[in-house]
């Protein structure tokens, strides 16, 4: 079986996704992280490859960018694929001034604007949580490592936020309390979609970009110095 955005067959997809945005990272990962990696999916160049880490058998498939590509790619890996969890792994802008660059963030709550929920589900929610026992295996799973990790709310765009005519507004109209740490464009169409089909999800972030740092990470620096999260997501799994 296939989908029109999976040339995958059943038995060709773990159990366990490791989800990142770039196809490119998703190669990345295999080759050098993966042993006996097979490409099992190259449609629209979105590349997924099974493999074995440390003996168990994972996916890494990326998503591409935003909610609406990602919320195919999970839906279908859930649904059609028997996949039963998905650690999304990216890059994310920062909002808070203790956050450096390359910082990991660990996502509990995520609230957006949009109207994924309600068009996917005719639900008209904007704030949902990652599977919270997945997260905590992370958190978990980092401790041992001596990996420090920023566990805390995020935000959801539906457009790259530094491109935003007034960042402040949006900010203002996030829920009081809600805090968050930083903002990406993926994790609450994963989030929402493992809610819906009664699946885990977690979210894994690096803070490539913030108003607070001064340094910009390269193209070059985002792949390869996102590898501390990359590892972290697969010896959890």
């Amino acid at each position: 079986m296939s989908t029109p955005h999976n040339e995958a067959k059943i038995g060709d997809i773990a159990k366990t996704v490791i989800m990142p945005g770039d196809p490119l990272r998703a190669k990345y990962i295999a080759e050098n992280f993966l042993e006996d990696a097979k490409l099992v999916n190259k449609v629209r160049n979105i590349f997924a490859y099974t493999g074995k880490y440390k003996g168990k058998e994972i996916t890494i498939m990326a998503s591409g960018m935003g909610m609406p590509s990602m919320g195919i790619y999970c839906y279908e890996l859930y649904k059609f694929y028997g996949v039963e969890k998905i650690i999304r792994i990216g890059s994310c802008g920062g909002y808070t001034p203790d956050l450096k660059l390359f910082d990991i963030i660990l996502a509990d709550n995520v609230f957006s604007e949009s109207n994924f929920a309600l068009t996917l589900n005719n639900d008209n929610c904007h704030i949902v949580s990652s599977d919270k026992e997945l997260t905590d295996d992370i958190q978990k799973k980092a401790k041992e490592n001596d990996i420090s990790i920023h566990r805390g709310n995020t935000v959801c765009t539906d457009c790259f936020d530094v491109y935003m005519t007034d960042v402040n507004k949006f900010l203002e109209r996030i829920p009081k309390d809600f805090n968050p740490l930083g903002a990406e464009m993926e994790a609450f169409a994963l989030f929402y979609v493992a809610k819906m089909l009664n699946k885990k999800a977690a979210c894994l972030m690096s803070v490539v970009d913030s108003k607070f740092i001064k340094e910009v990470a390269s193209p070059e620096e985002r792949e390869t110095g996102l590898n501390t999260m990359i590892k972290l997501a697969l010896d959890v799994c």
